[in-house]
């Protein structure tokens, strides 16, 4: 089983920055893909970011320039580095992650895992 264990959310002001980091931990093989998608109240989500194993990322238009994703794979672990908050930023934020597992019997699939999503609200 794979849990994602996000940290970094907070309350700051317009223009400040917050790095959340979501970290892959459990029984797995590989984590593949990694990256957030984001909900606001009343609006639908929407990803933000996506980086693959290889360093490939995507960006939502919207925050393309201030917001950067990066990952250790090593540690299993993904990084969204927001600069240059804007009101409209806030949002739960969720990790998600596409990992494979091969059970013990040799089976191979992928999975893919959520995390229990961090609230970042930007707000003068």
């Amino acid at each position: 089983q794979v849990q994602l264990l996000e940290s970094g959310g907070g309350l700051v002001q317009p223009g400040a920055s917050l790095r959340l980091s979501c970290a892959a931990v459990g029984s797995f093989f590989s984590i593949n893909t990694m990256g957030w998608y984001r909900q606001a109240p009343g609006k639908q989500r929407e990803s933000v970011a996506t980086i693959t194993y290889g360093g490939s990322t995507n960006t939502l238009d919207s925050v393309k320039g201030r917001f950067t994703i990066s990952r250790d794979n090593a540690k299993n672990t993904a990084f969204l580095q927001m600069n240059n908050l804007k009101p409209e930023d806030t949002a739960v934020y969720y990790c998600v992650a596409s990992a494979h597992i091969i059970t013990s019997t040799g089976i191979n699939y992928e999975d893919t895992c959520e995390g229990q999503g961090t609230q970042v609200t930007v707000s003068s």
